[in-house]
Formats: structure tokens, sequence, C-alpha cells
């Protein structure tokens, strides 16, 4: 058995609690969050150590790794901290606040047996797994555009309080939200040589963007867009579409199904010239134990897999984390210099 313990016990850290504490390797020992209404409801219910205090419970507990599920702001500290007391870490996206302080994270881990991942969960869909195989096929030839959309209820009215309101903790729909469809195309196409052309937009927030569209241009003819907007009401909950176009054929993905056009016939799988429909259904590979998503437990057991085998990490690293980290920052500049122009 591996130990483990959580910092943070909202949301996303009862998520990775609740698909972990079923992982027959795993035994988790301690919680940290600030609640102290969220403290004592975990003490009727787990056992575990409780702690207000992230640092005195990884000195007071005998841990193998620490899954720090907080607001993006903190996550340079707490890492830097597991790090230097040698636990494996799981941290939630963003990896960090800047580049500046992923560059840091990173050289900590280089040369330790560590294993560092972020939690870029759709990297682990179903979906786009067969996706990032048809590409690195060459299934639809080379590429020359592409289009991710990303489109959700999170704000729909002035948030005035909370770590959402505010920028230097992660706050703004470019960290929280939009940071996933720029992950996915840093995965599925690789990393922009140029962003241009972006913009905020405000629609409910005060000083923080609900809204961003940027241009990613790469060497050698290929160029794609980004779209996202998480104050669209129409949506029940975050969806995701991605359209690439490639010189032999177009896929269009969202996390149910995706659909492949081939100009010729294709002579892969069971395709055939012409569109193919594929759903999730027809190829989704069941997990242990389910919650919100199959991809919440692929990406946990991954990072266990990772530890227990004495693996690096090679589809979620601190490394493709940081690379996301450096986007972010590019289209926060080049709107900045936009704004700055044209108001």
């Amino acid at each position: 058995m591996i130990k483990g313990a959580i910092i943070g016990f909202g949301r996303m850290g009862l998520t990775h609690f609740s698909i972990l504490n079923n992982h027959p390797e795993v035994e988790f020992v301690a919680v940290t969050d600030l609640s102290s209404f969220m403290l004592r409801n975990v003490g009727r219910y787990i056992d575990v150590k409780k702690f207000k205090n992230y640092r005195k419970m990884i000195d007071r507990s005998d841990l193998d790794f620490v899954i720090a599920a907080t607001p993006t702001g903190s996550h340079a500290e707490i890492v830097k901290y597991a790090i230097n007391k040698g636990l494996h870490v799981f941290v939630e996206k963003p990896f960090s606040l800047n580049s500046t302080q992923g560059r840091e994270l990173v050289a900590m881990l280089d040369g330790t047996d560590l294993v560092g991942q972020v939690g870029y969960a759709i990297r682990f869909s179903d979906v786009f797994m067969q996706v990032k195989r048809l590409l690195d096929s060459k299934a639809i030839g080379d590429l020359t555009t592409f289009k991710m959309e990303m489109h959700g209820p999170t704000i729909l009215k002035g948030v005035k309080s909370g770590w959402r309101s505010r920028k230097k903790e992660g706050g703004g729909c470019l960290h929280d939200f939009a940071s996933h469809g720029i992950d996915l195309i840093n995965y599925l196409i690789g990393v922009p040589d140029e962003v241009c052309g972006s913009v905020f937009q405000s629609i409910y927030s005060v000083n923080l963007e609900d809204a961003i569209s940027s241009t990613f241009v790469y060497r050698g003819n290929l160029r794609g867009n980004l779209l996202v907007n998480w104050s669209e009401p129409s949506y029940r909950k975050p969806a995701y579409k991605m359209e690439i176009f490639g010189r032999k054929g177009k896929i269009v993905a969202d996390l149910h199904s995706y659909k492949v056009f081939f100009r010729d016939e294709p002579g892969i799988d069971s395709f055939s010239q012409g569109w193919n429909q594929r759903y999730v259904t027809d190829f989704v590979e069941p997990v242990r134990f389910y919650v919100r998503g199959f991809e919440f437990t692929r990406q946990l057991d991954y990072f266990i897999d990772c530890i227990v085998n004495e693996n690096q990490n090679e589809v979620c690293s601190f490394e493709d984390g940081l690379k996301t980290d450096i986007i972010i920052e590019r289209i926060a500049e080049d709107a900045g210099k936009r704004k700055a122009l044209h108001g």
C-alpha cells in the first residue's frame, strides 16, 4: 500500500479522494482543508487525520504522495514543500500561476525519482485518446487548420467573492477553464510557435475575462483558433468540440463521439472513404471505479501506476503543465497589447 493525503477537500479534492480511496494499492491517511465545517464532516465519516495546515500534515504524517486540489495561486508553494519532503505530487490544473514558478518546479523534480502529474483529465478521455491515435498515424495527412471550442455555464452572474473573483489566485476563464482546451491543443497538435489576435471579453465578471478568442500559428502552414466562453447558459455542463482539418480528411470530436472524413480509402481499422461516425460506447475501456467520467479515474490510476512501477510520467507531466502555462501567459500578454491599443 502507498499512503496519500489530499490538500484541499473541495469539489475536486472529494472527487480524487472518492476515486483513489477505492484503489487496492492506496491508503489515505490525512486531509487538509481551511474549512472547519469541512473538517468536522470529514471527521464524522472518514477515518483520516485532519489538518488546517498542509505543512503540519506533511510533517506529521507518513506519506508517499499528496494531491493538491487547491486554487492555482497556492500550487507552487505546496508542490515545492512536497518535493522537498520527497513526496510524489498530483496537482490540479493549471500547474502554476506563471512560467517562472512552473520552471522552478520542473527543475526541482528533475534528477529525482519522484512522479509529478498535472490534472488535465481530458488527455485521458476515450474519445480524445482515439483522436490522438489518428493524428499520430497521419490518418488525415498533414494538418492545415483546427478549431478548439469550449463552452459552459460556470459564471452566470457577477462573482464578487471567492478565489474565482481574484486573478492572483487563478480566477478568470483563461486559467480556470480555457487551460483545458489549451492543454488539449498542445497534446494533440503541438505547442504553437506564435499566439496572436487574442481578445478577452467580460460578460458577468468584473475585471476578469469570461470569454476568450485567440489564434495559434505554427511553422509550416498550420494555424488554429481557440474559442472559449464559460458564461454560456445554453450548456448544462462544460463542453468541448474540436475540428481538425488535414490534406486527406477531417476530424470532429467532443467528449461523446467523433467523426472522421477520409478523402480517399484510408486503409486503417474499419474506416472507409467518406464520413465515419464513432460513439464513445463503441470503444470505451471501462475503469475500475466511476466518478464524473472515466477520464478522472484513468488519470489518477496512471499516476499511481507510475509510482508503484517506478515509471516517469509521459502523458501529463510537470513539463506538459509548464508548456500550457507558457501559452496561457502568451495569450494574456497578447490580449493585453490589443486592449492597450484599442481599449
